[in-house]
């Protein structure tokens, strides 16, 4: 993200999105999930739910069980405000929650954000190439590790 990217409205804008999406499928997003989902989208970069937690608990002023913070994330997953990015057992914010889509991902090996793109292009062709296998596609996940067009301009 550039250093001019005004992040306040990336999380205005997903939990706007998540208030009208779950009030359309009727899906209860209640004030811990909605604050779940505020701190995923704190940041461009992958949260892990330990850290989650953390900030949770912190801003809270009490503890809050990690069973709490994975049910949340669980709930924002299925509703799919949320993607999980396996290998690095973190989450981001979705950039588009009322589209079905695969997850595709750009991952920065620098600075560590996460760019999701949705290519229908790359989707059908890991769907075809399984098939031509005989292997139904259930989550078409793809993370793609790189750098970024910033940390390219300027190494760290």
């Amino acid at each position: 993200m550039s250093a001019l990217h005004d992040h306040t409205h990336c999380i205005a804008d997903a939990l706007t999105r998540a208030d009208a999406l779950c009030a359309e499928r009727g899906a209860r997003l209640t004030a811990l999930r909605r604050r779940v989902l505020e701190l995923v989208w704190s940041s461009h970069r992958p949260r892990g739910a330990y850290a989650i937690l953390e900030d949770l608990s912190q801003q809270e002023g009490k503890a809050t069980a990690p069973l709490t913070v994975y049910r949340a994330l669980e709930f924002l997953v299925e509703q799919g405000l949320v993607h999980r990015i396996e290998s690095l057992n973190a989450y981001v914010g979705c950039a588009d929650p009322g589209a079905v889509h695969s997850g595709q991902f750009l991952v920065c090996e620098s600075c560590g954000d996460a760019a999701e793109i949705d290519d229908p292009r790359v989707g059908a062709a890991i769907i075809a190439a399984a098939a031509d296998r005989g292997f139904r596609v259930q989550r078409p996940t793809v993370e793609v590790r790189g750098l970024c067009k910033s940390c390219q301009e300027n190494p760290r």
